[in-house]
């Protein structure tokens, strides 16, 4: 079991998740948490994280590094995708085992599962069936992550967990609609759209396709709650549980800005996968459960997208 007093590495703390979980750390009473940019420590670089480890006393690590992107990015850097995540979590998962950490959560996504699984997605199905094409780099990289973490449980005795959530968002999300999920790109692109009196904003694809999201800080809660537990699976989902296609979302958000758009559908990009939830019984059966509404965590997303426009 962890104390209050634990050191505690997170990295990717600038990002989405990281910030989040750093936030949420500082809330539980953690304070004593350790992270560094990308200029300090490149985590793509073996003997630099290793001698990182080596030097600091770290008890556990939650690791929120990693090259992330909606689907243009994941279909257009595909080797950046694969070549950057596979080297940031070798290099985390051996040091943590190199260093006799015991503590390690591994994030994923929940695009590492086939993408016509059966819903709800069930832990089990990985590697049941072909994966969304225009993520595979980025799916196949976690896979190896997932399956790095199990081989150490297996070999090693170790207790490192993988976490795979939906959709994220919240504060400090990414807003470049280059690289942006959808729902930041869907706000960026109506709210832009609004303040330019347009009368119109584009939506990529038909919008059919159903999403699950989840506020970024029910993840961050889940990883320290799973960091205090002995579990016997090493893969587990967290979700909200709910879900809507994505022309829901964007309705909802043009209600909510109070913006007197239509959407323009752009047939010639890509859907990506038609559905995505997650069963999270694995995750309820330890005691976790989300808390944060999507009303209410949208509302403080708003907030802070204001904020940082």
């Amino acid at each position: 079991m962890l104390s209050k007093k634990s050191l505690i590495f997170v990295s990717g703390h600038n990002g989405l998740v990281g910030s989040s979980v750093v936030r949420r750390l500082k809330f539980h009473g953690y304070n004593n948490i350790i992270y560094r940019t990308r200029k300090q420590l490149d985590l793509k670089n073996q003997l630099k994280v290793f001698n990182f480890f080596k030097k600091n006393k770290i008890d556990a690590v939650i690791n929120a590094a990693g090259k992330v992107g909606g689907i243009y990015a994941n279909n257009k850097y595909r080797a950046n995708f694969i070549y950057d995540n596979i080297a940031i979590q070798n290099n985390i998962i051996h040091a943590c085992y190199e260093n006799r950490i015991a503590n390690l959560i591994f994030l994923g996504s929940s695009c590492i599962y086939p993408r016509d699984a059966k819903q709800p997605i069930k832990e089990e199905y990985l590697l049941s069936g072909p994966l969304e094409k225009t993520n595979e780099p980025y799916a196949i990289a976690k896979i190896a992550g997932i399956k790095m973490c199990e081989s150490y449980n297996f070999q090693y005795k170790t207790n490192y967990k993988c976490l795979m959530p939906c959709n994220l968002y919240g504060p400090n999300d990414n807003y470049n609609l280059e690289n942006s999920h959808f729902l930041p790109a869907l706000l960026s692109k109506i709210y832009t759209a609004k303040i330019k009196k347009k009368k119109y904003f584009e939506l990529w694809g038909t919008g059919k396709p159903k999403r699950e999201l989840m506020f970024v800080d029910d993840l961050a809660d889940a990883c320290i709650f799973f960091l205090n537990k002995k579990t016997k699976e090493t893969l587990i989902n967290i979700g909200s549980g709910n879900e809507m296609k994505i022309v829901d979302y964007a309705k909802l958000i043009v209600k909510i800005l109070k913006a007197d758009l239509q959407i323009k559908f752009d047939s010639s990009k890509p859907d990506g996968t038609p559905r995505k939830i997650v069963d999270i019984k694995i995750a309820k059966k330890y005691g976790w459960k989300p808390k944060v509404s999507f009303e209410k965590g949208l509302k403080l997303t708003y907030q802070n997208f204001l904020e940082s426009f």
